[in-house]
């Protein structure tokens, strides 16, 4: 089987908050030979667990890393990575991957409303401006 999880999968591994489910997504994982993780559901998960959770940057961090570094898991790495350097900067992870699959789509610039991600960018030497 392979299979592309939903964020609230992902979210039922790493909070472990409803057994029943945790038990469902895990056994998923295990039987599936391919799991496909979208960078739409790696930002939801990074924003759930930041906004509704209060999760530190670096446990969403963690807990991104741990469902990465499973073997049969596919992610966008290069994305992955772009998220990973936003955080570290100061932003948010999907910062990194819109500026990442921006790029990835053509765009020269990144722009926002957001000045923490355009300045976590650019430090970063991502072109990044800031609107408004």
């Amino acid at each position: 089987m392979k299979v592309a999880v939903d964020t609230n999968v992902l979210l039922r591994l790493i909070l472990r908050d409803d057994p029943v489910q945790h038990k469902i997504a895990e056994s998923t994982f295990d039987q599936a030979e391919i799991v496909a993780v979208s960078n739409h559901a790696l930002c939801e998960v990074a924003w759930v667990l930041r906004s509704r959770y209060g999760v530190s940057r670096e446990n969403i961090a963690a807990s991104i890393r741990q469902i990465c570094k499973t073997a049969n898991i596919v992610v966008d790495g290069g994305a992955v990575d772009a998220g990973f350097a936003a955080m570290d900067g100061g932003a948010d992870f999907a910062d990194g991957v819109i500026a990442y699959e921006g790029r990835w789509l053509g765009g020269e610039t990144f722009v926002s409303f957001d000045k923490k991600a355009v300045e976590a960018l650019a430090k970063q030497g991502i072109k990044a401006k800031l609107l408004g």
